[in-house]
């Protein structure tokens, strides 16, 4: 990889005005939805949200267009269909809000069983979470987030100093935000297999940041005199091939997970897809750069050494 990438000089630091404007459009979008999740307003699955999600598996395929019809009829116009194909499968997902006093699994079965009887089906699963449940979990979820980011700060700030641990959240920080926020965008439903990519995707950053930070703490040891910016861009550069390949890597595997993983894994694989992508951006050009505006003292990094 090193004899394709070869040897480079790209001057990272020199566009760092341009993509601290992109990131924090990306973030800003990001805390609008964070407010949104909060707030209750998001596209929140039943895992927050809270409702009925059930699986039934038909003898021959259903069409999801007269699924969604039949279950219109029965008064659930507004669940959420989604088909696993080549397996006869139909996901129907009914948020707490939609529901009716008869219990919600009952009628959705009722409403097949009605509509067609001679497509015979079993139902594979049935979950309810009751609101306060949901509530509960979403709580739990933006904790686990929260110390998670105090975790790599503390981590960072013993292995190097606090300027490195900060940069390291920051990306961190900014890495989930942007995949929160483009999930908002494509009205993605934030479930909790979503925010175990987030957690997931939290770790791989910290990991690629951490190698990117290695490298600047040795040519801060051997290029004294050197300004920081340049220091850093030299730091980048000798680690370029290495985080093209790792994360060339990972892609190749969560690219046919996304596209052929089937719907259980499909949105898992996508937020981290794309948190891959973003968190290899914030180790150059969100954390270096904050190296850069935070100069701090270099003894004091040598000494840690």
């Amino acid at each position: 990889m090193v004899e394709i990438v070869g040897k480079t000089n790209f001057d990272f630091m020199g566009k760092r005005k341009y993509t601290f404007i992109v990131s924090g459009l990306m973030v800003l979008i990001g805390c609008i939805a964070l407010f949104q999740i909060g707030w209750g307003t998001a596209n929140l699955g039943i895992d927050f949200a809270g409702g009925t999600a059930v699986q039934l598996r038909f003898d021959n395929p259903m069409p999801i267009d007269q699924a969604r019809a039949a279950l219109e009829k029965g008064g659930l116009g507004d669940a959420d269909l989604q088909e696993i194909v080549r397996e006869n499968k139909l996901m129907i997902r009914v948020k707490e809000s939609n529901t009716i006093e008869e219990e919600v699994a009952d009628r959705i079965v009722k409403v097949f069983e009605d509509a067609f009887p001679e497509n015979k089906f079993v139902v594979d699963s049935s979950v309810e979470i009751g609101p306060t449940i949901g509530k509960k979990l979403q709580e739990d979820a933006l904790v686990a987030i929260f110390i998670s980011l105090v975790g790599i700060i503390l981590y960072i700030a013993a292995r190097f100093e606090v300027r490195f641990g900060f940069a390291a959240a920051v990306a961190t920080f900014h890495d989930v935000l942007v995949v929160l926020g483009i999930f908002y965008v494509l009205d993605k439903e934030i479930t909790l297999l979503v925010v175990t990519a987030l957690l997931t995707l939290a770790g791989y950053s910290l990991t690629d940041t951490v190698v990117v930070f290695d490298r600047i703490r040795e040519n801060l040891r051997i290029r004294r005199r050197q300004p920081i910016d340049q220091v850093i861009n030299a730091g980048i550069n000798q680690v370029l091939s290495r985080t093209i390949i790792t994360t060339l890597t990972v892609v190749l595997v969560l690219i046919p997970l996304t596209f052929f993983g089937g719907e259980v894994l499909h949105d898992f694989s996508l937020a981290l897809l794309i948190g891959v992508l973003i968190g290899t951006y914030s180790s150059v050009f969100v954390a270096s750069p904050i190296l850069v505006v935070w100069k701090g003292s270099r003894g004091k990094l040598l000494s840690r050494s």
